[in-house]
């Protein structure tokens, strides 16, 4: 028992020292920065596949392959897939990460199921997020997180909803022209988030999700500054790339670059939102930062200009760097904390200081202790998701595969990304992890022409039953074709 204690109070997990280090010693040299996030305080973000393809909205541009929405939606083959590809992370990626239920549309899955996946996910040490088009209703949320019996299943959800003018077929609003006009709809779907910790206690964590494309980059600030007054803790954006269904491709996705949306972000947040004091892979690819927002006001934990910030992130990274917060007991985090701190003393003040300059940099103490009375005190994490065209992804990762480095320029950008990449998918079966733009531009046509066969839609009779809501995880139709 002391053992196990021990174990579980130690500031840095064995097992997540290794696949950090291990995730370290894969980065390609070009970003071993000091802002580096990757294999020093995380492994990146996971992500399911074939698990559930079928969505019910179209969306122009889309990623999945024309081929997704010609599979049904299956309980035991979503629960058996996520809980095959998530032992298999957790084997090889330590005991705590992020991991995102993902595919074609998570709520098409009936709530018990969705709910078995989620503690599949949960049981392998992910900390999963539900990702969705969030066309669905309060009773739907209710049945995933209570039991027939009433009692609760989790005292914490995480969801990503998807809200563009790109999308064609939500309810009450089939064909909407403009951002604006989505407004109502993103608002309804985080209430019922407010409403279920008001009702079952159960708190949440909500991401917004935007792609852009040149028709609605110029919106991005007019979105960002409405999502920001709505209870979400994150704002996602995503430019348009040449990957997926190509029937939707109908804009030269080319004109969005990640440096103008950002410039969008900036623009509806009021105020600049300084991002390069942290690093999640490379730099084209993903771009964030978590600020302090007091009224209004936002403050970046660590401003990129001043050195002591640095400093004290160092010290962070180098002594506390993989520490895990969430999912631990309080009483076992405490100890965690004091023993880290006991055995790096030195930087306690440190952190104190970076403390005092956050606070100072959001207005003082009395302001922010009067925005903390009013709730107007919050985190808000803002990112840029930036993939790339299947027409690069293909011969970059061909020639990978081969150990071969590109002669050209955009084909070997291609594959320094991948290789840097943060977002992974695990692939159990050949005990490979690899890359969503790999999975999506490569493995994505592939897969679902297995998964047509594997699992085919039936067609509608008197006698036959095949609406996904109907599909239950004890009544799941066969996995053979």
């Amino acid at each position: 028992m002391l053992r196990e204690f021990e174990l579980r109070t130690r500031p840095i997990h064995p097992e997540t020292r290794v696949a950090l280090d291990r995730r370290w010693a894969e980065l390609p040299e070009h970003v071993k920065t000091a802002n580096q996030l990757l294999g020093r305080c995380a492994v990146g973000c996971e992500g399911t596949h074939g698990v559930f393809p079928k969505c019910n909205l179209t969306c122009s541009p889309c990623y999945h392959s024309a081929d997704a929405n010609k599979v049904r939606i299956d309980g035991n083959h979503t629960i058996n897939g996520v809980t095959e590809q998530m032992e298999y992370l957790r084997r090889v990626r330590g005991p705590r990460a992020h991991a995102q239920l993902i595919g074609g549309e998570v709520s098409l899955l009936p709530a018990p199921d969705h709910a078995a996946a989620l503690l599949a996910m949960r049981a392998n040490g992910r900390e999963p997020m539900s990702m969705t088009h969030g066309d669905f209703d309060y009773a739907y949320l209710l049945d995933l997180v209570l039991k027939e019996s009433g009692e609760l299943r989790f005292n914490r959800v995480s969801f990503a909803v998807h809200f563009d003018s790109l999308m064609r077929g939500r309810r009450g609003i089939p064909r909407p022209r403009t951002e604006a006009e989505l407004n109502p709809f993103r608002a309804n779907f985080a209430a019922m988030f407010v409403d279920l910790k008001r009702d079952h206690g159960v708190s949440s964590y909500l991401a917004h999700n935007m792609t852009v494309t040149p028709s609605n980059v110029d919106q991005v600030s007019e979105v960002t500054r409405a999502v920001l007054e709505m209870p979400f803790d994150m704002m996602s954006f995503q430019p348009a790339a040449f990957v997926g269904d190509d029937r939707r491709w109908q804009e030269n996705f080319d004109e969005v670059t990640i440096d103008a949306v950002w410039r969008e972000i900036e623009k509806g947040a009021g105020q600049k939102l300084p991002w390069q004091a942290t690093q999640f892979g490379d730099p084209r690819c993903n771009r964030s930062t978590v600020v302090l927002r007091v009224d209004g006001l936002f403050t970046p934990l660590l401003d990129p200009d001043e050195p002591r910030d640095l400093v004290a992130r160092d010290r962070l990274l180098d002594h506390f760097g993989g520490m895990i917060f969430g999912g631990t007991p309080k009483y076992i985090l405490a100890v965690k904390i004091v023993r880290a701190l006991s055995a790096h003393p030195g930087d306690i003040f440190p952190l104190i200081a970076l403390a005092r300059r956050i606070t100072k940099r959001a207005g003082g103490t009395c302001r922010v202790i009067n925005a903390a009375r009013k709730a107007r005190l919050q985190f808000k994490t803002f990112v840029v998701h930036n993939f790339m065209d299947a027409a690069d992804v293909n011969p970059a990762w061909d020639l990978m595969e081969k150990g071969i480095a590109s002669d050209d320029p955009k084909i070997r950008e291609a594959q320094e990304r991948l290789s840097a990449c943060m977002y992974t998918m695990s692939h159990p079966e050949t005990g490979r992890l690899l890359p969503a733009c790999v999975q999506h531009s490569v493995l994505d046509p592939v897969e679902n022409i297995g998964l047509r066969k594997l699992l085919p839609i039936i067609d509608m009779s008197p006698t036959v039953v095949s609406r996904p809501s109907d599909l239950s995880t004890a009544k799941s139709l066969p996995l053979t074709a």
